[in-house]
């Protein structure tokens, strides 16, 4: 799986641009605010049809201008591909797949894979439970259609219900939809439950051996998935798993009438992470939370791989920079066997991955 070429027309601040990658390792050289992560965002979204960086398309289009153009050349799965997406202001955005529209961003997915990696995923550990079910989220809608397609709905009726509750105590027959929603809910939570646990037990054991390798087998690091507590296998078939969060529905009923907030839902889940036996988020190193989220992502390439027998395209957004020697000689280490972007600075520092392709960025030009 790999992007052969890219072609950019008023995207951030690229005005006219087309590159060729080297199937393997490119390097992106330049200093700050040139447009290095601009051919990272840009690659991603290609495979989600999603920005890593802003829900709203309007900053994706040139300062100026009122339209946007990403084409990438594709080959995935032994084919090749045309992506096509066109982002315009005050209107629908157009994918086309081989010059054929297509309805859902999700589509985008089944032809490109991407794992991003940024200095904020650093953070992953010691930032609350949101970052964590976010990472989940952001793999998952890549590799299962089914629970893309539950979280959008998921997502959408924990909108509406939020408006209800927020409204109840002024329209106090906004209440009688509640129930319904209360249903819904339930049935879209129960199948985001349902990958959740088996994606962690995935994560638990290809994370578990990279922190390993790169502690020098010193730390154990261990994951638990975490959902409503009336939940007591989230293994569970889906028809108990669906009872079981009406009841918790159910108990936190009045709670949220008092509240005017969503209290009861898969939208709390998280992932616990154990280092040495100890709580990593409070009483974890610097130096050791930077390593769990480096197996974290690494894990996420593996699990990929795992199940759609490719390599997704890799793109690694200045953090290295980020790194001390030994974890940035750990990541180099752990990135073949696929398409890697590396955006830095400095070219030396990457030693003898300048064999692969380096493309220099300077104020949105690529030489």
């Amino acid at each position: 799986m790999q992007i052969n070429k890219l072609s950019l027309v008023n995207f951030r601040n690229y005005m006219q641009q087309s590159v060729d990658f080297s199937p393997e390792i490119n390097v992106i050289v330049g200093e700050n605010a040139q447009g290095k992560t601009n051919l990272l965002e840009a690659v991603g979204y290609l495979s989600r049809g999603q920005s890593e960086r802003t829900r709203a398309e309007r900053e994706m289009i040139r300062f100026g201008q009122s339209e946007a153009r990403l084409t990438g050349e594709i080959n995935s799965r032994e084919r090749d591909f045309l992506v096509d997406v066109r982002l315009s202001v005050g209107k629908r955005r157009r994918i086309e797949i081989n010059q054929v529209p297509v309805k859902r961003a999700s589509e985008l997915t089944g032809v490109l894979g991407t794992v991003f990696f940024c200095p904020e995923d650093l953070l992953l550990i010691r930032e609350g439970a949101a970052a964590r079910r976010r990472f989940m989220d952001r793999s998952l809608c890549q590799l299962r259609p089914r629970y893309a397609a539950a979280l959008a709905e998921y997502e959408r009726l924990y909108e509406h219900k939020t408006r209800i509750l927020r409204d109840s105590e002024e329209h106090p027959s906004l209440r009688d939809a509640l129930p319904e929603f209360n249903s819904r809910m339930a049935i879209a939570g129960a199948v985001l439950i349902h990958y959740r646990a088996r994606y962690c037990a995935r994560l638990a054991e290809h994370a578990a051996a990279a922190h390993r390798e790169c502690s020098g087998d010193r730390e154990q690091l261990t994951l638990r998935y975490e959902t409503v507590k009336t939940v007591e296998d989230p293994f569970a078939e889906q028809g108990v798993i669906i009872e079981q969060l009406i009841l918790h529905q159910r108990a936190h009923e009045q709670a949220e009438l008092a509240s005017r907030l969503c209290l009861s839902g898969p939208h709390k889940d998280d992932i616990a992470v154990d280092i040495g036996g100890e709580e990593a988020r409070k009483f974890s190193s610097q130096g050791q939370t930077r390593t769990a989220a480096l197996a974290f992502k690494l894990a996420e390439r593996e699990i990929y791989r795992e199940i759609t027998g490719q390599s997704p395209v890799l793109l690694l957004d200045d953090v290295l920079s980020e790194l001390d020697p030994k974890r940035q000689e750990f990541v180099l280490n752990r990135i073949g066997g696929g398409q890697v972007f590396i955006t830095c600075c400095e070219e030396d520092r990457l030693g003898s991955l300048l064999a692969g392709k380096i493309l220099r960025v300077e104020n949105g030009g690529v030489s």
